[in-house]
């Protein structure tokens, strides 16, 4: 017999990471490119995160060729955005939040490429959230 409690958990629950089972913290990721691709999620995190819209003042998109064959394998693509500091609020880069595990933070440090750096961030919403931001 199931209990009430567990008739009231969504069904799309299993896809945040639970603290407490994993033991390890979460935090708040914004993706604005090939980490909101199923594939490079599957492949990088062994499941599809859900997300919230979200977007980051500041900054500017451009692209870079990306010459990691095991990211442009992952991805599809050769060319990734990429952002930059522009320090002008009316800039501003739209994407979505996800949050993710220690293991699983570590995991898109080893996707990104050594043209990304990981950078804490404060969005719109007002949330801070690591970012990855041209090195």
């Amino acid at each position: 017999m199931t209990s009430r409690v567990e008739n009231l958990v969504p069904a799309s629950a299993s896809r945040y990471p639970d603290p407490v089972a994993t033991d390890q913290a979460l935090h708040l990721l914004f993706s604005y490119g090939t980490l909101q691709n199923p594939d490079v999620q599957l492949d990088t995190f062994g499941r599809i995160l859900d997300s919230e819209d979200d977007t980051l003042p500041g900054y500017t998109v451009d692209y870079a060729e990306i010459e990691d064959h095991r990211v442009t394998d992952i991805s599809g693509a050769s060319v990734h955005p990429i952002v930059r500091p522009t320090g002008s609020l009316l800039d501003k880069v739209t994407g979505k939040v996800v949050w993710v595990t220690d293991d699983e933070l570590e995991a898109a440090d080893e996707y990104e490429v050594s043209l990304y750096r990981r950078a804490s961030a404060v969005l719109t919403s007002g949330r801070a959230a690591w970012v990855y931001v041209a090195n």
